[in-house]
């Protein structure tokens, strides 16, 4: 008897039911997603409160509203860079961080792993703390006191119902997420037109004269824009057939998530203009930027609850891509649990970081220390993804990238690591760490110390271009972090890897393998 396939899932992977897939290969049969489909769920994304929290926090690096939007158009060009990093997940048919096998060998592909799942626990994380922060909020216009007791209660409330989404799986988080495009649009709409009413956003000059707060503020949104969705890209894209098109995948990635996101930031950053008192300023930078919104006298208290009610349902969306993606990962860790369990174990450790993050620190200063730690990371794995990819000429075995023993032509050596992948992922965070800038107060950005590299050296080049002379007063301090750590990774991987031939030799013995079969 045939199997009956949902239009929107697969027989190993239906809509509202619980999904048996991990990091296992996804047979043809069962590939259902088209680019189209993929872009749907990304839109769905897309259109996300967080990303209008982050315009707001950006004009509190002290941005005229015309220089933070310069800063939003290009950082949010990187999801280029997403498009591009889901495109082997139809080749291989499996997660991003089982693909990294190829370029850091079986058992060095943990290393990364690892990375990842830390990072996909912090943006958790920031879900937990906005999802507490909306339903305080209402509360409080309820008229209703919020005692620290009550807030552990939400946490763990909302630490249990986010694993709700991802247990069950791709399918449902696409049809999930795609239903929440329209209502959200409304909203964030409504919300708008009391920007243009209230809002005093300047246009006056285009770039700013200090370069240190600008190229800072550019790497707090490339980091949480492209850059840092680029590790979940081919968790998604496996469920599309392997002769999809690369130009249709990066086209409906690309458009589904930088336009929606570029306004959602525009969107935020408009309203800190009219919410930007004493008080409210200091309600963006706290535990709960939600805040802001309350008793400000511009926007009625019935948007707000609304935009709080949605904003609450759509967070838990997004956390369940991230709670999806960290599970994949602690597989590809090597962690010998099924995805839902490992769901479980998140949702568990995300919420004992929210309880530290709500009476310990702030929002703000969680996202921008949060921040340097995706800039350290990703780009140089990314970089070395990139490369690898392009000197295997797009192909992989997806048979052997599934094998962690001896036998498959990914282990290298006799700890089955490639050296070559883990010393240039390795030098690139070290390079990217190094050029990092202290943007001055009150950004806090994201470290604290000049490097050689972003002090000087940024000093000479950048300077030279703009201005056509140098001047370390004016430029001294720009952040190169991100650009940095994708050259050096990309670099050192190709010239190790020229010099050693390990990818020639699993290029060769794949063509072996492919003639035999």
């Amino acid at each position: 008897m045939a199997q009956i396939i949902d239009h929107e899932g697969s027989t190993g992977d239906p809509t509202f039911r619980v999904e048996t897939h991990g990091i296992d290969f996804i047979s043809e049969s069962e590939r259902w997603a088209t680019p189209r489909n993929i872009g749907a769920m990304w839109a769905g994304s897309a259109l996300n409160v967080e990303y209008f929290i982050y315009g707001a926090l950006l004009m509190g690096f002290g941005f005229s509203f015309t220089t933070a939007l310069t800063i939003i158009v290009i950082g949010n060009l990187s999801f280029f860079l997403l498009g591009l990093a889901s495109l082997q997940g139809p080749e291989a048919g499996t997660t991003a961080f089982t693909i990294s096998r190829a370029a850091f060998g079986t058992k060095g592909g943990r290393i990364v792993a690892f990375f990842n799942w830390i990072t996909q626990l912090g943006f958790e994380t920031e879900g937990l703390i906005l999802i507490v922060g909306a339903a305080i909020v209402l509360c409080q216009m309820g008229g209703l006191h919020v005692s620290s007791p009550v807030k552990v209660v939400f946490i763990i409330l909302a630490a249990a119902i986010q694993a709700v989404l991802p247990y069950f799986g791709h399918a449902t988080l696409v049809k999930v997420l795609r239903a929440l495009i329209v209502p959200f649009g409304a909203i964030y709409v409504l919300l708008a037109v009391y920007d243009l009413k209230h809002g005093s956003a300047s246009f006056k000059g285009l770039f700013p004269t200090n370069w240190e707060t600008y190229t800072a503020g550019l790497a707090f949104t490339i980091a949480l824009s492209g850059l840092g969705w680029t590790e979940c890209g081919n968790d998604y894209t496996r469920y599309l057939p392997r002769d999809a098109k690369k130009g249709a995948v990066v086209g409906w990635v690309f458009l589904a998530t930088a336009i929606p996101e570029i306004v959602m930031m525009i969107l935020g950053a408009a309203t800190f203009t009219f919410l930007s008192s004493n008080a409210q300023n200091t309600a963006w930078n706290s535990a709960n930027p939600f805040e802001a919104l309350r008793g400000q006298g511009f926007i009625p208290s019935w948007v707000v609850a609304i935009f709080l009610v949605f904003a609450v349902v759509q967070l838990f969306g997004i956390n369940s891509l991230d709670l999806y993606s960290s599970g994949v990962s602690l597989q590809a860790l090597g962690v010998r649990l099924k995805r839902y369990q490992a769901v479980i174990l998140d949702s568990f450790i995300a919420c004992g970081l929210t309880l530290w993050a709500e009476f310990q620190s702030t929002f703000s200063l969680f996202m921008k220390e949060f921040v340097g730690v995706i800039i350290v990371w990703i780009a140089p794995w990314f970089a070395i993804m990139m490369v690898d990819w392009l000197m295997r000429r797009f192909r992989y075995n997806a048979a052997e990238l599934q094998r962690q023993d001896r036998g498959s032509i990914y282990h290298v050596g006799r700890l089955g690591v490639n050296w070559n992948g883990v010393v240039a992922f390795v030098a690139g965070m070290v390079c990217a760490t190094l050029a990092y800038s202290k943007a001055p107060p009150p950004v806090n950005f994201p470290f604290h110390w000049m490097t050689p590299i972003s002090n000087h050296y940024g000093a000479v080049c950048v300077g030279k271009i703009v201005r056509g002379a140098c001047d370390a007063g004016w430029i001294g301090g720009a952040d190169f972090s991100i650009y940095i750590g994708i050259v050096v990774a990309g670099l050192a991987y190709f010239l190790l890897e020229r010099a050693t031939g390990h990818v020639r030799r699993q290029v060769t013995a794949q063509r072996e393998l492919e003639t035999v079969r």
